[in-house]
């Protein structure tokens, strides 16, 4: 039952991300950030 995690992983270049997908997430890590409130760490989303 035990699986082998030794064998070589195989990558395509279809599971390479599209241009939309890299643009949204740096968007959305621009528009990301956090307030230190007492000792809670509040995430805001600036949208």
């Amino acid at each position: 039952m035990a699986k082998i995690y030794s064998k070589e992983n195989v990558v395509t270049p279809s599971m390479k991300p599209k241009k939309e997908t890299i643009s949204f997430l740096l968007n959305y890590s621009k528009a990301l950030s956090f307030m230190k409130v007492g000792n809670l760490n509040i995430e805001v989303i600036a949208n």
